[in-house]
């Protein structure tokens, strides 16, 4: 992302945990699909390009292979508040000489259409309106944090919100909420080690969804302010879990909670009712030793006594971090391969399951990488 917004003139420092970007000059409004196609939240340029210098042209998005991920939402959005938007070779074009305000009906609560729509309309003429809109705590993150620099916007976490669009925003200071999938992650890893882990700095109330199916599956589950302990004992008892929007189980731990199904006293199935292939993973835990059978939208996992290791490759960030969690409860060495999804969505996840006791290393080769657990 500091890549593509230093291609249209943003300054982008990284100063220990903190990032400085300074982007009173924008010097072009073309997001390439050379940096698009690497992430799929590069297409949140989109709406603010539109907002403030009246034009963009951004490459339609690639990212994870978990499904079709249309961007249609986004473009009707803009095309409410005024923008004139065509699809060319492959680009999104999108001109407008200011945006003004509408009511917006989202199809679905999508978390990033929402996100471009919102940045949009703080600089809209008049006020907008997003019905259906997603929920997730990002949303009402980003939401704070365009406050603080003069935007007004009310309902940001619910499904209606209202902007009232302003001339121009201003700098400020802002800290990023905690990742709450990457704090389930390393949740999970615990409940399958059958390991007593705390992760520290995070926000309960975030993973209310993903805490009651973790106690479901017999491990004690302890909150506090700003940490979760998670102890594990015994071999997980089976659980039916179904994704949804927030604040339901969410997709990106799918994999995550599969791979401890695996291991689970009986059967439990997953519904997933975000991403039509989000199933990709099943062969690979096939060739640890998983019973899983896939129907549709349905997955059934019976559990085995113990996974065992095996060359496997991930096809997407939440895969790469599922097939970790079986490998950490896997018997004998787990090979996984195209690991270099993680990094867009964990930050050093090695070194973390490292320091708790787990047995993994990351391989760096000329033509792939991959992780040892």
């Amino acid at each position: 992302m500091g890549k593509l917004l230093g291609m249209l003139g943003v300054a982008v420092h990284a100063e220990g945990e903190r990032y400085v970007v300074r982007a009173d000059q924008i010097a072009a409004t073309e997001a390439p699909y050379d940096l698009v196609k690497t992430m799929r939240a590069s297409v949140l340029v989109l709406g603010p390009l539109v907002a403030r210098c009246g034009e963009a042209m951004v490459s339609l998005p690639g990212g994870c292979a978990i499904g079709t991920r249309p961007v249609n939402l986004h473009l009707a959005g803009l095309a409410k508040l005024g923008a004139q938007v065509k699809i060319e070779h492959g680009y999104i074009k999108a001109t407008a000489s200011r945006l003004t305000g509408a009511r917006i009906y989202l199809d679905v609560p999508t978390v990033t259409g929402t996100e471009n729509l919102m940045m949009a309309a703080c600089l809209a003429e008049g006020v907008t309106t997003i019905e259906n809109a997603a929920k997730e705590p990002e949303i009402g993150n980003l939401a704070a944090f365009l406050i603080k620099r003069g935007a007004r916007i009310d309902g940001a976490g619910t499904g209606v919100i209202t902007v009232q669009g302003v001339r121009s925003l201003e700098g400020a200071d802002h800290e990023i909420i905690p990742d709450r999938i990457e704090a389930g992650t390393f949740l999970m890893a615990g409940a399958i080690t059958g390991g007593d882990v705390c992760v520290r700095r995070c926000v309960p109330k975030h993973l209310d969804g993903v805490v009651t199916k973790l106690r479901e599956t017999g491990a004690e589950v302890v909150e506090e302010k700003e940490s979760i302990r998670i102890k594990a004992r015994r071999r997980p008892r089976p659980v039916d879990v179904k994704t949804f929007a927030y604040p339901g189980f969410p997709t990106d731990l799918q994999a995550q909670m599969m791979a401890l199904q695996c291991t689970a006293d009986g059967t439990s199935v997953i519904t997933e009712t975000v991403f039509e292939s989000r199933y990709i993973h099943v062969p690979e835990l096939r060739r640890m030793g998983a019973d899983i059978q896939v129907d549709g939208n349905h997955a059934v996992v019976s559990g085995v006594k113990a996974l065992t290791g095996a060359p496997v490759m991930a096809s997407d960030l939440r895969a790469s971090a599922g097939l970790i969690v079986a490998g950490l409860a896997a018997e004998g060495d787990t090979e996984i391969a195209r690991v270099y999804h993680l990094d867009r969505g964990y930050e050093r996840i090695e070194e973390k399951l490292s320091g708790l006791g787990g047995q993994i290393t990351r391989v760096k080769g000329s033509t792939k990488r991959e992780a040892t657990v």
